[in-house]
């Protein structure tokens, strides 16, 4: 009896949180730029990587081009960033001031 019990309770949690897991996975996002100013534009196409802007930053996700490129290309359209990110690993002083030499 405590047996079924317990196989119940697990399969029950394991439709609960189903759906939570379903919603995680649509969050698909790999990069997140954050520029110096705020945008006057909530959503950004760069060589068809869609970016939406989420109050903090414009995330998107994987591009096929490096990820220096597509810093490149959403400060070009988003203006200088005072952040990147790629896969959780934020760019560094040095990657993000080359990042923002492309914006004119």
């Amino acid at each position: 009896m405590i047996r079924t019990l317990a196989a119940a309770a697990v399969l029950a949690s394991a439709t609960l949180l189903a759906p939570m897991a379903a919603h995680a996975a649509d969050d698909n996002a790999y990069y997140a730029a954050t520029p110096v100013a705020a945008p006057t534009k909530t959503v950004l196409i760069t060589s068809g990587t869609l970016w939406k802007w989420n109050n903090t930053a414009f995330t998107a996700a994987k591009g096929p081009q490096r990820d220096v490129i597509v810093c490149e290309m959403v400060a070009q359209r988003a203006g200088k960033l005072s952040a990147f990110t790629a896969a959780g690993q934020a760019f560094d002083a040095d990657a993000l001031a080359k990042c923002n030499a492309r914006v004119k």
